[in-house]
């Protein structure tokens, strides 16, 4: 006699959490993380910051650049020239180079700024930068030093040739003439020179060049 198979228990209320605990129900839309900025927000938010990052950049070249000019004459102030000297010495020291260094003096600026003001003499002073800059390479450079004194970095020049050009320097100024207030008058300059080489210092080449320009000074006075 064959014995009976019992029937399935029924499933009690602990089973079927179980069950439900393996088949979670889906979440409520409303309880799901909000949406991200879209990419395309994102990207029009880093073209604005990259155009702000390149304004604030051109800026700062701005002022960096005001800071080294004379505002006058578009030519280096003190600062620009020191900075461009520092340079061109450390080059020299590296790759054994060679250049000059030429400090010039106008001669009689202060009584042309005292007979017929300032803005003569600004004339006068453009009229030497123009000179100046007709007789440099584009790889010199011309600084303006303070007031009536100019400075002049030249590449590759031997002694010889720096005195040479600082003396066609000081004859093409002494060739300028201005007229104010219907009288004719001239400025005139002189030069110091100092040759850089290995061992210079940008301090002591313009302290030396400074000291040769007004033995110079001295002598054109004897000669006038």
């Amino acid at each position: 006699m064959k014995k009976k198979t019992g029937t399935a228990a029924p499933r009690t209320a602990k089973h079927k959490a179980v069950v439900a605990g393996r088949n979670p129900a889906p979440r409520h839309p409303s309880s799901a993380s909000p949406p991200s900025a879209s990419s395309g927000d994102a990207k029009a938010e880093i073209r604005r910051l990259r155009t702000e990052l390149a304004k604030a950049q051109a800026r700062i070249e701005q002022l960096q650049a005001s800071a080294d000019t004379d505002f006058l004459l578009e030519i280096a102030n003190r600062r620009g020239f020191e900075r461009e000297l520092d340079r061109a010495i450390a080059y020299i020291q590296r790759y054994q180079a060679s250049g000059a260094l030429i400090v010039l003096d106008v001669d009689r600026l202060k009584p042309i700024n005292d007979s017929f003001g300032h803005a003569a003499g600004d004339q006068v002073l453009k009229a030497i930068v123009a000179v100046l800059s007709r007789q440099i390479r584009s790889s010199d450079v011309i600084g303006r030093l303070g007031g009536d004194e100019f400075a002049l970095l030249l590449w590759n020049l031997t002694e010889t040739d720096a005195h040479a050009k600082a003396a066609t320097l000081e004859q093409d100024i002494d060739r300028l003439s201005f007229v104010f207030g219907g009288q004719t008058v001239r400025a005139g300059a002189s030069a110091g020179v100092t040759v850089l080489g290995p061992h210079s210092e940008a301090g002591r080449a313009l302290e030396e060049a400074d000291c040769a320009m007004y033995v110079r000074k001295a002598q054109r006075r004897h000669e006038t």
